[in-house]
């Protein structure tokens, strides 16, 4: 299985000589199986404008799934050109309460305050709810989950391929500040779930624990608890990813540093890394 982070950003894109190495485009994860093209993609923010550079231009044919519908994992929906192109195939999947995708994208796809809704993406687009459970998907076993998250319902998910697996938490808050796990309440019975023995886990790390009390009303994580969380699941690596946008290169690079521990590979998401796995 080959993970390559095609967007890494939190809440909104990062431009800037500051933001360079890291990259500023927001969370897109594509997947692809050893020597093929990705065709499992998680998220559609504007990392998704990057997929296209990895099929060199060719028409997407896969699975786009949609953790939730906060602005920053679906502004690049519109901008996906090979899922324009001649041929494409992009079934996606989303959180939908009402169990209608179409409207549900909609609401934040058509004017006024987007000239261009779902059914204009192209032929190859397709809407069906993401539900929670296991499905078989473009080779991949996925299974994806409710986490908790603020402001809709908020899928996270776990992919295999038989060999290897996958974690993937963009966006995950701790149920409680208290007696827990680096100072917070006790780990969700999902995530962990998701997270159980990952060969990668890739996990919201938009604050820092100094920050957390300040800001733990937003939804998001910070390092010290996707840390605990992946040590106390027993994953292999750590992918500290949803970076918040003002956080430089240099500061995403220290908090990396500063969370590394002897039991579980911490590394940075950056935009264009490429994890092979197993490795």
């Amino acid at each position: 299985m080959r993970v390559e982070f095609c967007g890494v950003r939190g809440s909104t894109p990062a431009p800037g000589a500051a933001f360079v190495r890291v990259g500023g485009h927001t969370s897109c994860v594509a997947i692809a199986h050893d020597g093929e093209a990705p065709s499992l993609l998680l998220d559609g923010g504007t990392g998704l404008r990057q997929v296209t550079a990895l099929l060199q231009g060719q028409a997407f044919q896969g699975s786009l799934l949609l953790s939730h519908l906060h602005w920053d994992h679906v502004h690049g929906l519109p901008f996906f050109t090979s899922g324009a192109a001649e041929g494409a195939r992009v079934d996606v999947q989303l959180p939908s309460p009402d169990g209608d995708p179409v409207a549900t994208l909609e609401r934040g796809m058509s004017p006024p305050h987007f000239p261009v809704g779902p059914m204009d993406l192209g032929p190859g687009w397709a809407y069906r709810t993401l539900r929670e459970g296991e499905q078989q998907l473009e080779g991949f076993t996925v299974l994806a989950r409710v986490i908790p998250h603020k402001g809709g319902q908020t899928f996270g998910f776990r992919v295999s391929d038989g060999t290897s697996s996958m974690a993937y938490l963009s966006d995950h808050m701790p149920l409680a500040l208290g007696d827990g796990p680096a100072g917070y309440g006790a780990l969700h019975d999902a995530a962990m779930a998701l997270a159980d023995g990952v060969d990668l886990l890739v996990h919201d790390a938009q604050y820092v624990a100094a920050e957390f009390p300040r800001v733990a009303y937003l939804g998001h994580a910070s390092v010290e608890y996707c840390v605990s969380l992946a040590r106390s699941a027993g994953a292999r690596r750590l992918a500290l990813f949803h970076h918040a946008p003002d956080r430089t290169d240099d500061d995403v690079e220290q908090m990396t540093a500063d969370a590394r521990c002897d039991d579980v590979d911490v590394l940075t998401a950056t935009q264009g890394l490429v994890v092979d796995l197993p490795d």
